[in-house]
């Protein structure tokens, strides 16, 4: 790298979030310890292998807090610097050391970037023999869960490139090959190639997109673009997608190679249906159908792509009344949901590494790990309740994707606040969901006066509850504060003299929230008159146990003693 390049790389990592695990700054003004330098090289190898990232960085000369340029007059000598590598090397797995030891001298000071691998595939990178990771900026031992998938990703075999001996160009299905090369060149119209895309023959094609190896297809190649017949090649795989109406009508229909193509028809088979949304304040309706067909086609090339057809199992795709799952076989494979929704992860590892590349250059997906979030976009932006991922199930990987709304007024406020970020529409689609919520997503709902309740009885505001003009609704979950209740019943007491708790039911019974159900009702009155009576000592009991009343007392009346909790 240039000394540009360098202070480019910089700038960026120093605009990083604080809690990135694949890069750390030092200020190492004099000294750094060689242990401490060895179990952070260990531990950020291991997160930029994690975190799906090409290079982990430690960076000396940087104050962290804030950040800033500071300077470093650690080993000032090249040749110490470059002695690094040796060292570190003595004491690590398989003697792998830095990629690059970078130094950058700035008007503020020196500044060293050691750039480090992450950890090879099945390899997790140790530290004289401990394992090394990271938990935010917490430097500790690297837990079994992702040591054992470090090692998980040694000898993975890509069953997707394997070859198909005697399988040949006579096994495709011509529209599809045709196909195949339109999207391609399309895709590629700018590459300096471009020109020469049309004088290739169908053999050159297909190596060029890595789905041919010396003259021999592979099972990619049948999956996308073979024939019916020629899943014969891939058995005792199962090469199928399997379209299933269950609903008010019942139907099925299985669907076969070649995938470019049949994916067209199954998304036919599904009742796309038109309806229209009124947003409030507005005269002109909004059009929409039940689903979006970029999201049903990205679910389903999602599912090819992702499949492990090693365990002879079909790609299913079940139509409700109200919604589509989509399911596959398969773990999901590398990371989490929210890697892809939110840290933008770009995936290193993948299942069937030859198809989904064949697939990018048809343009059928995106390599990227953008394809989920882009997903989860495109049904807000329809104002439409977000996909639902399960993972319950050993081995499957279950997608659900609405057809309906499920509450209007969710819907209304995505049209009028357009701006929300994703996290908390996500957020919002589990309160229309009755889903639990984490104290830290309920406190940013709180935090923009969307919600209001309890945490586990969480309803739409009164700011949003007059913008999507569902004002009576939100007065029945809302219903009256503390003080409005203990009111009520002091009133009723002065007015008859006493009060039984057949009384108190009946008095506030019709006046409690709608969101609590009779059971939590009667304990809302219940420790409401506990309240007034010990605490308050508004109110007391008298009578026997079966027959009492509530009264307010004089100055006569001696409060009931009630036991202390422990």
């Amino acid at each position: 790298m240039t000394a540009a390049d360098l202070k480019v790389q910089l700038d960026r990592l120093l605009q990083l979030p604080a809690e990135t695990e694949w890069v750390e700054f030092k200020e190492a003004r004099s000294n750094f310890d060689s242990d401490d330098l060895g179990r952070y090289f260990a531990a950020l190898s291991n997160e930029a292998n994690l975190k799906a990232q090409p290079s982990a960085w430690l960076v000396l000369g940087i104050q962290d807090k804030p950040r800033k340029v500071v300077g470093s007059q650690y080993r000032l000598h090249r040749p110490d610097l470059d002695n690094l590598k040796l060292e570190i090397a003595q004491h690590t797995a398989g003697r792998i050391t830095f990629r690059e030891i970078h130094e950058l001298k700035l008007p503020e000071g020196r500044v060293i970037l050691f750039e480090i691998s992450p950890a090879p595939a099945g390899i997790p990178m140790t530290w004289k023999n401990h394992f090394y990771g990271r938990d935010g900026h917490a430097l500790g031992a690297l837990n079994i869960q992702e040591i054992e998938q470090i090692r998980s990703q040694a000898g993975h075999q890509d069953w997707s490139a394997q070859l198909c001996p005697g399988a040949s160009i006579a096994h495709l299905d011509p529209t599809a090959l045709q196909l195949a090369r339109q999207k391609f060149q399309q895709k590629h119209q700018n590459r300096p190639f471009a020109a020469e895309i049309p004088r290739w023959d169908d053999a050159t094609f297909l190596e060029k997109i890595k789905l041919a190896q010396d003259g021999q297809l592979t099972r990619g190649a049948l999956l996308l673009l073979g024939r019916p017949e020629s899943t014969l090649w891939l058995s005792p795989a199962v090469a199928q997608i399997t379209w299933k109406l269950d609903a008010d009508e019942q139907a099925y229909e299985h669907f076969s190679p070649p995938f470019l193509l049949t994916v067209n028809e199954v998304f036919a088979r599904i009742r796309n249906l038109r309806f229209r949304l009124q947003p409030f304040n507005q005269l002109v309706p909004i059009e929409l159908e039940k689903y979006d067909a970029k999201v049903v086609l990205e679910a389903l090339n999602n599912c090819i792509a992702h499949q492990d057809y090693s365990r002879q199992a079909r790609i299913i795709v079940v139509e409700k009344t109200d919604r589509l799952i989509f399911e596959n076989a398969g773990n999901f494979f590398e990371g989490s949901l929210d890697d892809y929704l939110f840290r933008e992860r770009v995936p290193r590892h993948y299942r069937n590494r030859s198809l989904a590349e064949a697939m990018v250059s048809l343009d059928m997906i995106d390599t990227l790990g953008l394809g989920i979030r882009r997903m989860f976009l495109a049904q807000r932006k329809r104002f439409f309740p977000l996909p639902e991922y399960d993972f319950s199930q050993p081995d499957t990987v279950r997608m659900e994707l609405m057809g309906r709304l499920i509450d209007e007024n969710y819907s209304r406020i995505l049209i009028e606040k357009a701006d929300l970020d994703l996290a908390t529409v996500i957020a919002l689609d589990k309160v229309q969901k009755r889903k639990s919520l984490g104290p830290a997503e309920i406190k940013e709902l709180r935090r923009l006066k969307l919600v209001e309740g309890r945490a586990s009885h969480l309803f739409v505001a009164s700011k949003i509850a007059a913008l999507t003009g569902d004002k009576a609704q939100y007065i029945r979950n809302r219903a009256f504060d503390t003080a409005h209740y203990k009111q009520m019943i002091l009133d009723f007491i002065r007015e008859f003299g006493s009060a039984s708790r057949q009384d108190v039911d009946g008095l506030l019974k019709g006046k409690l929230s709608d969101v609590l159900t009779p059971e939590q009702q009667e304990t809302r009155i219940k420790n409401l008159l506990g309240i007034m009576a010990r605490r308050d000592q508004t109110i007391v009991r008298t009578g026997s146990k079966k027959g009492s009343r509530w009264v307010i007392p004089d100055k006569d009346t001696k409060p009931e003693k009630y036991p202390k909790k422990p």
